[in-house]
Formats: structure tokens, sequence, C-alpha cells
């Protein structure tokens, strides 16, 4: 049975959630962190995911890929690419679809992945740390996105998620995921003839600040308005004390650590630390040893210096929050409680704003690192077949309007508006349309300009056939199921021709009518389905055959990497038992081996100890085990003869135990008497 598995794909860490135990657990990974670098970095001979993604990013700077959400379904002439490649180390390149690739170095080759497989490969990761942690198959995955991601970007999640071999069940917006956290769990809300409890989310996270106002009842929540600023988030503080200090060691130190990216990306990593401590304490110490040239650098800030360096991102706390009310036709009064997350609330300057513009006291009543990854957990078992969840039912904001096209055939117009910006989705509409035979269809936005992120104004195409004519007609209605679903990606979900046939419908007999009246019937004209059309779509979604490939060669990778583990333990047991024998033939083994065996052994382990740190220093998996069992094949010898005197005075203690209870019984009796 497959664990329902919740993932907040954060830009800086991600957070990991199971649904068990008739709870929602996070998940820590194999350093027992509640929370995951979302990082992926390549070698020599593997990739280094998470922890040791980050671990070696400093070192491995070229090579390392973070900020993974905010590329991924990103067109390389998308205006936002140069906001966005200043955060990167890695090579971006533009790849032959228009997207945002990144060129690495694997295996001594250089190698451009897509940004979907670089997804892919966390999101494996992901999945292992929970497959380890819960001793349980992981197949079904709900993933948490930003606000302003569109369709093209929440299917590019979807088929990373493929990649890694997991089900998408659910792409969710982080706000709304954090809605359901609250409502799920909360046992004090209205009922349903109570007017619904108003609350407003506010999550500024890594790299984007987003308000999404919800309300709730018992049992139910419904987005009523969402709004962001996406170029808001805490890498931009982390930036602007980055900046500040390499304008202040230029002068002071003589360096240009802008020149140098280990070095500046070693000072934003102090920067960030600095960020946190101001965020409890008034002033901060700024070290950091070496950081180029071999000079290390000092300095300090306070909390006021920060706030003044970041005064232009808090000048535009207001924006979202307006925006948000206007889109759900309320006011600052309306609102009931305003609830925190995201770890860069925690500032305090940001918090203070927060308060000033709702004009209320903030509440964390959700953890402000867990509440998403909980929330898509929970969502993830509301699709599982298996488990039986608390009814919740939850729909989001439409934040665009979306239109269907259709070929001109027997309608004046060619499309119409389906789902209308602000409406609320999963929704499912009906349509019908006078057809002369097979067709085409599209869903567009309607308008492009509302899009918060540029790409292609067409969202998908359909191809309708098995359209049959009756005799003698010209048109023939077709009748089509369009659906926004839970995931926010539009489709037809069905079509049917339509036809007219006369049945006969019983007329209801008069209340005084005997009981053996004879029933009578009526002639009535009915709309049946007649044929059902066969319907083949183009999404944004990967095309079968390249799917399968990029699962093909994740698959590869992931084999390689596990032989490059499994090798380094082998490699590393091979020393352990090395230098463990060594000391035991000194120690307890001393007594069972004779001269000439001690000699021996010690010989081999001298030999094997060189060879490891020569020859076999890069070798491979079955080398290290072919050593270790030549040397094991006399040390076990040895051991075995330890083992057994061992057992003999484990034996001869336990009955000396024995012989002297049955004495100590004796003289009890002799007293007794």
């Amino acid at each position: 049975m497959s664990t329902p598995y919740g993932l907040d794909f954060g830009n800086s860490s991600s957070v990991l959630a199971v649904a068990r135990n008739r709870g929602i657990d996070v998940v820590v990974n194999e350093v027992s962190n509640r929370s995951t670098p979302t990082i992926v970095g390549f070698g020599e001979r593997n990739r280094y995911l998470g922890e040791s993604g980050k671990t070696k990013q400093t070192s491995n700077i070229k090579n390392t890929v973070d900020n993974l959400k905010r590329i991924i379904g990103m067109n390389y002439d998308d205006p936002d690419f140069a906001i966005e490649s200043k955060f990167f180390n890695s090579s971006l390149v533009k790849l032959k679809d228009g997207k945002v690739g990144v060129k690495v170095n694997l295996n001594g080759d250089e190698k451009v992945f897509t940004a979907t497989q670089i997804a892919a490969m966390f999101i494996g990761k992901s999945k292992q740390i929970v497959e380890d942690e819960t001793k349980s198959e992981i197949t079904d995955i709900c993933i948490s996105v930003p606000s302003w991601y569109n369709e093209e970007q929440r299917y590019a999640m979807a088929d990373a998620a493929k990649i890694a071999n997991l089900n998408p069940v659910r792409i969710v917006t982080d706000t709304t995921a954090a809605a359901v956290s609250y409502g799920v769990f909360k046992t004090d809300l209205p009922e349903a003839e109570e007017p619904p409890r108003v609350v407003a989310f506010i999550d500024i996270g890594h790299s984007t600040y987003t308000c999404s106002i919800a309300k709730f009842k018992n049992g139910e929540c419904r987005i009523v308005g969402t709004a962001f600023d996406k170029h808001f988030g805490g890498r931009d503080f982390d930036h602007a004390i980055t900046e500040h200090f390499a304008d202040e060691f230029k002068d002071k130190y003589e360096i240009d650590i802008r020149s140098n990216p280990k070095a500046y990306n070693r000072v934003l990593t102090a920067a960030e630390k600095l960020k946190k401590v101001l965020s409890a304490n008034t002033t901060a110490v700024f070290n950091v040893e070496s950081v180029m040239n071999d000079i290390d650098v000092s300095s300090q800030m306070t909390r006021e210096e920060l706030e003044e360096l970041a005064q232009p991102l808090l000048n535009r706390i207001n924006s979202p929050i307006t925006r948000a009310l206007n889109q759900a036709k309320l006011t600052l009064d309306d609102i009931d409680f305003v609830e925190m997350i995201g770890g860069t609330t925690r500032i305090p300057a940001i918090k203070d704003s927060i308060s000033k513009a709702f004009d209320k006291q903030l509440s964390t009543t959700l953890n402000q690192d867990e509440a998403v990854a909980k929330g898509a957990a929970f969502i993830c078992a509301i699709h599982s077949p298996i488990l039986r969840v608390r009814p919740f039912k939850f729909e989001d904001i439409h934040p665009v309007s979306v239109s269907y096209y259709w070929d001109k055939q027997g309608e004046d117009e060619d499309h119409l508006e389906v789902f209308p910006a602000n409406s609320y989705y999963p929704s499912t509409k009906m349509i019908t349309l006078h057809r002369t035979g097979n067709f085409h269809m599209k869903a567009k936005y309607t308008n492009k300009g509302s899009v918060p992120t540029s790409g292609q104004s067409t969202i998908a195409k359909w191809e309708l056939k098995g359209v049959k004519l009756p005799k003698g007609a010209e048109l023939v209605p077709v009748k089509i199921k369009l659906r926004c679903d839970p995931s926010g990606f539009h489709t037809i979900e069905e079509a049917h021709t339509l036809e007219d046939v006369t049945v006969e419908e019983p007329i209801p007999l008069p209340e005084d009518a005997p009981e053996d009246a004879e029933q009578e019937f009526k002639e009535v004209i009915k709309t049946v389905k007649k044929d059902k059309l066969s319907i083949k779509a183009r999404t944004f979604g990967l095309p079968t055959s390249k799917l399968n490939e990029y699962i093909e060669l994740e698959n590869e990778l992931i084999a390689q990497d596990k032989l490059i583990a499994e090798t380094i333990e082998r490699k590393n047991e091979l020393e352990e038992y090395i230098y463990s024998l060594r000391s035991k033939l000194e120690g307890d083994y001393a007594p069972f081996a004779s001269s000439n065996e001690k000699a021996k052994l010690n010989d081999m382990l001298t030999k094997s100890e060189d060879w490891l740190y020569d020859e076999g220093y890069d070798t491979t998996k079955s080398e290290y085990v072919s050593k270790y069992e030549e040397l094991a094949s006399m040390g076990n010898i040895i051991k075995t003869r330890y083992l057994e005197d061992e057992e003999k005075k484990r034996k001869l203690a336990k009955a000396k135990q024995n012989q002297s209870s049955e004495d100590a019984g004796d003289d009890a009796d002799v007293e007794m008497s």
C-alpha cells in the first residue's frame, strides 16, 4: 500500500510529510533534519542530492543547481530570466524548445538537462528519504507550487514527478495547501448556517510573497482571493546584506567577492545566518574565514541597518494584501485572522508591517515551516482509494480567464469564455456545438496579458473524431464536457453526438382512477447520447516518448549513484576492517593466533592498506569486496577461535553461578532444620 506523500517543493529547502497512523507526520531526512535543501549537484562520477549537495555547494559551485522552483517551465527569453539568472552560479542555457536548461559536468562529460529533469532528480531523492524513513512504498504524491505558476509550469512539475516514478495526484497552490492544513484540524469552525470565518494567509518564503484569503466553515474551505509578489523573499534580504558587505570589504580589505563565485556564495551563506540572528537580536557579528586570497573578513550589522537596506522591499508589503482583498471583494474589517507561514515571516520588520497593514495581531497557530507540506499530504490522502480521511471540501480560485475555441462550422461564434477569472475550480462545464464532421478545439488564456508568467497563450489543443451525420442532415449536435481539474489543468473529458428519439412515456393516472384502469402512454421526443467521440489531446505535458526517455535516463543515473554509494561503503568497510583486525591481533585475538599466523596476517594487512591508498584508492566495488574477503578468510579463523573460547568462559561462569545458587539453597535448608 502506498503511503500518501505531500511535498512542499521550496526554492531553498523542501519539507516532506506523509499521512499515516491517523495523522500527518513530517519526515526527517538522513541527517534528521525536518527540511531538505532543494539542491542538485553533479560530481565526477555521481550526483549530490539534498543535504550532500548543500555540503558540497561551495566547492562544487559551478556544478550545483539551486533555485529550481524559479526556472521550471521558464522561457529563456522571459523578461524574468534576467532577474533570475543573477541568483545562479551554474550555467543556464537556451534549449531547442526555448526553455531554460542547465549545463553541467557529470562523469567528465558536459551534459545539458532541462529544469524539469533536475526537479525530477530532487523529487526522486525526496521519495527515497520518505521510503527509507517510513519503510513503505511511495507511488502517489501531491506537490505544492506558487500561485503564480501558469499551466505550463504546473505540467512541468507533474512531469518531474512522473520522471521520478511517482503519480502526481494533484498539483496544489502553496497557500491552498496551508489553508487545508488549517481547516482540517480546526475544531471551532462555523457551521453551515453560520457566517464563514475569513482568514488571510501570508506566505513569505525564500523567493515569493503570497497573500491568500480563504473562507472557512466546518468541513469546507474556499479560496476567494490570491495575490503575490514573485520577486519578494528571504533571498532578496540575503542578497541585500551580501551586496552591502561586498562594498564594505572592497574598501576595507581591497577584495572583490563579486569576482569570485565561491567567495560570494560563502558571504551569501553567512548573510542568511546573520539575517536569522537579527530576527532574534538587535545586533550581530559577521565573520567569514579565508573568504578569498586567504583573507579573513569581519564586520557587524544592527537590525536597524538591515531594515534600512531592506526598505525598498518593505515598501512593497501592502500591494499583495490590497489586491487579494479586491479580488475577494472584502475589506480589512472582514478579516477575522491573519496566519503567517514561511520562514521569512520571522523577520520582525515584516511582522510589524503585516500587522499594521491588517491592523490586527498576527496569528501563528500553523507551523510556519511545515503547514504547506502537511496540507499537501492530507490532499494526497484524499485521493487514496484505501485510506479514509476526515471529509473536507476545498476549492481554489481561477487566477485568469480561459476560453475554448473551435472550428467554425454550425455556429456564428468560434469561442466561449468557459472558466472566467475569479471562478472556482475544480469545475465542469457542458457545451453543445453543431458540427458538420470531425473538428478541432483549443483552450487559450482569454487575456494573455493577465497571465503572471510569460509563455504561450494556447493552453491545449484537441482533435475530436467520430462525428457521423444522420441521414439527410447537414449538422449534428455534439455535447462536450469541459473541465478544469483539481490540478488546474484544462481538459476535454468526453464528447458525444446527440440524437432525438421518440419514446413512449406513461401518462399519470388520475387520483380517483379505478385500480384496473388501463395505463395510457404518450409519445415524447428525448435527446440522448449517440456516438462517443475519440479525443486526441496536445497539452503542455511531455509526449510519452520523451517522458519515457527521461525516465530511462533517470533510472540509469539512480543506478550509477547507487553503485558509487555502495562502492564507497565497501571501501570504508575494508579500511575499517584493516584497522580493526590489526588492533585485535594485538589485543583480544593475540592468544589465539600463532606467531606465523600473526606475521602472515599483519603482512596481508599492510599490503592491503598500501594498496587501498595507492592503486585501490579509486577502483571498483568488486575489487574492494575481493580484498575484504581475502583478509576475512584468514581473520575469521582466528575470530572463530576467540569466540569459541569466549563461549567456553561464558558456560563455565554460568555453571559456577548455578553451583553457587545450589550451595546457598542447601545452607538455607540446614538453618531451617
